[in-house]
Order: C-alpha cells, then structure tokens, then sequence
C-alpha cells in the first residue's frame, strides 16, 4: 500500500476535512460528496483510506464549492506546510529541454554577434553607374 509523503505527518487526517465538509454541505455520504465535488467516487475513498493526497485542483474546488479558504481547508486536514509542493523535481525542466534550451540561447547569441560585427565594419561604397538597367518588375 503506497503511502504519500504527506502521511507521514502525524497531524495529517484527511478524514477530519471529509467529515467536516459532509455536515457543511448537508451531504449523507460520500458519493454525495464526490457528486457535488465533481469527482469520481474511488477518488474520495482513496483519500480517505491515505493512498490519495488531497490535491491542489480538488483543494480549489472545495474552495469554490464551499466558499471557505484554502488555508482553512488545509487546516481542517491538518495540512500545517507553508508550501505546497507535488514533489522536489517540480519546476524543473527535464535534462532534454534543458540542452534545449542551452541550444536556442547559444543560437540566440550568436545572431545577435552577427549585426553587431557588420556595424562594426565600415560600409562598402556603391557602383555609380546609373546606367545600367535596373532589376526587377517595377516600370522607369
């Protein structure tokens, strides 16, 4: 059975937030619940059995349904983290983007070198013949 890290907080009790939103809804159990939450059912008992963390996305529609705060809802877990985090690799780009990104900078540089060292080189004088015929479509 997987445990997530949350768990492991002795004041953790995803239960208690559950409960609580049941009597604030007047709701008689937990299909109720997940109806009114617009989830699947195995969602909320998986939360209730600590195999699932409350998420971000259900916190908020909690929030939206009930009309209480986030942090009051955390609370009522007791979910006392300052910050709320899915996991330590969050945010980060994966070894691939970032060589990618590596790449489009270097490229980025380099064109940008490159009207830089033509402005730096005086400009080449012009032929003045006007005699010669001009190219293109365009009527003399």
């Amino acid at each position: 059975m997987a445990h997530h890290a949350l768990s492991s907080q002795e004041s953790y009790n995803p239960n208690h937030l559950l409960d609580i939103l049941l009597g604030k809804m007047q709701l008689k159990n937990d299909a109720a619940l997940s109806r009114m939450l617009e989830v699947a059912p195995p969602v909320i008992s998986k939360i209730r059995h600590h195999r699932l963390p409350v998420g971000a996305s259900l916190l908020i529609r909690m929030h939206e349904v009930t009309g209480m705060s986030i942090r009051d809802l955390r609370d009522l877990m007791g979910d006392r983290r300052t910050k709320y985090r899915l996991s330590d690799a969050q945010g980060r780009p994966k070894p691939e983007e970032k060589a990618a990104q590596q790449a489009a900078q270097q490229a980025a540089q380099q064109q940008q070198a490159q009207p830089q060292a033509q402005q730096a080189q005086p400009p080449q004088a012009q032929p003045s013949d006007t005699s010669s015929p001009k190219s293109g479509n365009y009527a003399h």
